[in-house]
């Protein structure tokens, strides 16, 4: 049990931080020295303690604009601790957009019923008229064919029951916040974490998991075979956001993979959908020293081909030092943004839960600058870029099983004259921390990505 200083059901308890945190060493080396970058990535305040860390000037697109400082400058009555559901939803009310801190302490579960225990999806459904197997049975192929989505009360009862669940598990992170694991083990599962419209916020040190939805929506239009379609991301910056500092976390699908859902209509029963988007007119965003695993349909940049939404002259994102390991596709896929991708570790193994398909999506008015990476695995070099629509591309300096190659030649040598695409010169990234050889990307990654840090009180 927890102290007092803690958020509980119960009620709101705001605690005053005593001791600076104490952040964990990056073991990168036999001193335990952080990297080449790290001490960048945390900027003029990296001697801070870690909620109060802002990001660097220069690092990233996240620092464009106002720059992001999250909840650095929160008063000490706006600083809490939580580890509960309602405890988080309850700091997150506290104080409106007042700069406000959040420490993690354990894994939150977003299925955490009112009595403080795990719920299963029958509490959702409950009073709905939700029936699985009827629902099977009504819109097999069979019953129902291939030429309509399904209609009518089973389908307006699986409507109903996925509304329960996102009102319970979807939760909106407000401005100038600032969340951090307190410890390496600190995480959130099941929930369904969404900045929409607002500025300033950072997230660090913790393990974000699993966002499945217990009511996924058949649709058997949905390409040749039909497919089973779910609802939420691990992380939706969506609506205009800006500035956002992802650092030293893990979004991953564990321990629910993808390789172990069950079939029905001979479709995996897709209970995930994407990790980490960045959408709708969002901007100004910076991921560093995180660890991406076993997930499918990773990240989206531009939520459509239209230019409707606000995407045009947005979606400015970095990515640098992470891993991604076991992904599908989409690491990123990008429409109409300026997207920096560099000094990343792109990794396939054997035992992936997810059948790899391609990194880089290149859609609509993209420019995609992708430099520096490193892929281990059995990639091959055609298979890195995909285009999705696009037109330029800019590739250098990465390496797969640690040779050089040409990612962009590659692609272009295997595809044909309408999937072709073009050098973008168009732009150079300008806010970069220290760019290393790709060669060295995957020893430089070995260790501190992820949540690394430990809380002191």
């Amino acid at each position: 049990m927890r102290t007092n200083r803690s958020i509980r059901t119960a009620g709101l308890v705001a605690t005053t931080l005593s001791a600076a945190l104490i952040a964990a060493t990056v073991a990168a080396g036999p001193a335990g020295a952080a990297p080449d970058g790290q001490a960048a990535a945390q900027g003029q305040t990296a001697g801070a303690a870690l909620e109060r860390q802002t990001l660097g000037g220069n690092d990233g697109w996240g620092s464009a604009g106002a720059g992001t400082t999250g909840g650095a400058a929160a008063a000490d009555e706006h600083v809490y601790d939580v580890d509960s559901r309602a405890g988080l939803l309850a700091a997150f009310a506290e104080a409106g957009d007042a700069p406000k801190i959040i420490r993690v302490h354990g894994v939150i579960d977003g299925n955490e019923g009112p009595d403080g225990t795990p719920q299963s999806c029958d509490a959702y459904a409950e009073g709905t008229g939700y029936d699985f197997e009827q629902y099977l049975e009504a819109y097999s192929p069979e019953n129902w064919g291939w030429d309509q989505e399904p209609h009518g009360a089973l389908e307006e009862a699986r409507d109903a029951a996925a509304e329960n669940q996102k009102n319970w598990i979807r939760w909106d992170i407000p401005s100038n916040t600032t969340i951090v694991g307190a410890d390496a083990d600190a995480g959130i599962t099941g929930a369904a974490l969404r900045a929409s419209g607002e500025q300033n916020v950072i997230i660090r040190n913790l393990t974000i998991s699993d966002s499945r939805d217990c009511f996924p929506a058949w649709d058997p239009t949905d390409g040749d075979s039909g497919n089973w379609n779910s609802e939420y991301d691990l992380l939706q910056i969506i609506n205009g956001t800006e500035n956002v500092w992802l650092d030293h976390n893990t979004f991953t699908d564990a321990p629910n993979f993808d390789d172990e859902l069950p079939e029905y209509f001979g479709r995996t029963y897709q209970v995930h959908d994407g990790a980490v988007d960045v959408t709708n007119g969002s901007t100004y965003v910076t991921m560093s020293y995180n660890r991406f695993e076993d997930h499918d349909k990773l990240m989206l940049i531009g939520s459509t081909d239209s230019p409707t939404r606000g995407d045009p002259g947005n979606l400015k994102v970095t990515l640098h030092h992470n891993v991604f390991k076991d992904i599908g596709q989409r690491a990123p896929r990008v429409r109409y943004g300026q997207v920096d991708v560099y000094n990343n570790h792109f990794v396939t193994t054997d035992d992936s839960p997810v059948a790899y398909s391609y990194l880089f999506g290149v859609g609509a008015e993209s420019h995609l600058h992708a430099t520096d990476n490193a892929i281990t695995g059995d990639a091959d070099a055609a298979t890195v870029l995909k285009n999705w629509r696009g037109d330029v591309v800019f590739t250098d300096g990465n390496v797969i099983n640690g040779r050089k190659v040409d990612l962009l030649g590659a692609h272009n040598d295997a595809a044909d004259a309408e999937t072709q695409l073009g050098r973008d010169d168009s732009w150079t990234p300008e806010r970069r921390t220290t760019v290393h050889a790709a060669q060295a990307v995957p020893a430089l990654l070995a260790d501190g990505t992820g949540p690394i840090f430990t809380a002191g009180e």
